[in-house]
């Protein structure tokens, strides 16, 4: 099961049905996240020693050696994957899986995340030693997924500098790709400045972790064209009010940058992309598809709201207990699924993550209504918490206030961790190798 916790979350539940409920929400969740398994995601695109997706397909006796390198959240199943089903040269990733399988196909280095240290750009040197193995004839596939921005880091200014101002960007409310923009031009590989290094065929293989799919802000698109520039590094600073909180090494790089004296990311249309291929195999349309197949198997009358779910965590949190609560059914249990990421803007000392503080600004509202809300980040971690997300229902207000909780207090020190660790419904998984985001569930009981 993929809830440590699993028992003490249905336990919960104040009465029979409550208690069935929070089970099923565990299963749709399950999955939801095997669908979207890293190691399979590649399986399902490789067969015969061919990398097909859509109709664009390489077989790889067309090549003289195959390498990879990956990074990310997910990069650990997606290695063994193409290690068990093509013959590779070398390969290696880094990742921030710290009970990662050992594996003898191929080098594995563990980083931090979401702010790096020296071991990552340690790392990220060694990756770069293979790409620069590669010749013209010669396969570099690279595994892409969510936390690689993190991971794969060679930065333009001093690991201390990327550190605080990496910092100061996770907390400022800025969205991904905004946060991406700004890490593109204060590095030497993402932004396609990988493609700009590698001599030989690249194909990317990458598991989505921002809406809609971007490729070039995925991972901070290192294998593709840059439409960002260094003015927008500055203007997203200015946005947020950080232009005068990052270190001079940051300003002085973007303005040398926005005068030429750096040079810009490569941009469509360079010849550097010429022979650089890049495929999503798997996303959040994926997982929220997998939930609501399972919620209809189980029963439930399911809606899809959204895959796109994005802005402020708690204002999200409450539209969709708002969406749930004013629709009318007659259905005896109805599902609403969401997908997408929301952001927090941290004023608080607590800790805690965008899921579990959605949860936390909807406790009120679902007070002693027929209502089930869950919120849930595919990759197991939940901003700077242990916890994957959280649970409420109806009673949840009741037995918060039994426990001297004060949602209000634990929401405004962005505590919402503590609150749901408290109440014994935060969700634990611990990392699921896989990374699309969030999904939100808001069961609505007739």
């Amino acid at each position: 099961m993929l809830f440590k916790n699993k028992n003490q979350i249905i336990k919960n539940g104040k009465t029979e049905e409550l208690q069935e409920i929070r089970k099923d929400i565990l299963e749709i969740l399950s999955a939801a996240v095997n669908s979207v398994d890293s190691y399979f995601a590649v399986k399902a695109i490789i067969n015969n020693k061919k990398i097909t997706f859509s109709k664009k397909s390489f077989d790889v006796s067309d090549y003289d050696n195959i390498y990879f390198i990956g990074f990310g959240k997910a990069s650990t199943g997606m290695a063994q994957a193409v290690c068990d089903l093509l013959p590779i040269k070398k390969g290696a990733i880094i990742t921030n899986e710290l009970k990662m399988k050992s594996s003898n196909s191929f080098t594995s280095f563990i980083g931090s995340h979401p702010i790096p240290n020296k071991k990552n750009i340690d790392a990220t040197e060694k990756l770069l030693e293979i790409v620069k193995k590669c010749r013209k004839n010669d396969l570099l596939i690279v595994l892409i997924s969510g936390g690689g921005s993190a991971l794969f880091c060679k930065p333009r200014a001093s690991i201390n500098d990327i550190q605080h101002t990496t910092d100061l960007l996770l907390k400022s409310g800025a969205d991904i790709k905004e946060i991406n923009t700004i890490r593109k031009h204060l590095s030497y590989v993402k932004g396609g400045q990988l493609a700009k290094i590698a001599k030989c065929t690249v194909v990317s293989l990458i598991i989505s972790d921002i809406i809609r799919d971007p490729i070039e802000f995925i991972a901070s698109g290192p294998t593709y064209p840059d439409s960002t520039t260094f003015l927008d590094a500055k203007e997203i600073l200015i946005k947020y009010n950080l232009w005068s909180k990052v270190p001079l090494s940051i300003i002085q790089i973007i303005n040398e940058g926005i005068t030429g004296k750096v040079p810009e990311t490569p941009k469509k249309g360079e010849k550097y992309f010429r022979s650089v291929y890049n495929f999503i195999i798997a996303n959040n349309d994926i997982a929220c598809n997998a939930a609501e197949e399972k919620a209809e198997e189980l029963g439930y009358k399911t809606m899809l709201l959204t895959t796109c779910l994005e802005g402020d965590a708690k204002e999200k949190g409450k539209y969709l207990t708002e969406k749930a609560l004013n629709f009318h059914t007659f259905a005896k249990k109805i599902i609403f699924i969401s997908g997408g990421e929301t952001t927090v803007k941290i004023k608080g000392i607590g800790k805690g993550g965008r899921n579990q503080e959605m949860v936390l600004s909807s406790i009120n509202k679902i007070s002693n209504r027929r209502l089930v809300f869950s919120s849930f980040a595919t990759d197991g971690i939940d901003g700077s918490s242990e916890a994957a997300g959280a649970i409420a229902d109806s009673y949840s207000l009741n037995r918060a206030t039994e426990n001297k909780l004060d949602p209000y207090l634990y929401l405004e020190d962005n505590n919402s961790y503590e609150f749901f660790k408290n109440l014994g419904d935060y969700l634990i998984t611990g990392p699921t190798g896989t990374n699309v985001m969030d999904i939100q569930l808001i069961i609505k009981l007739g």
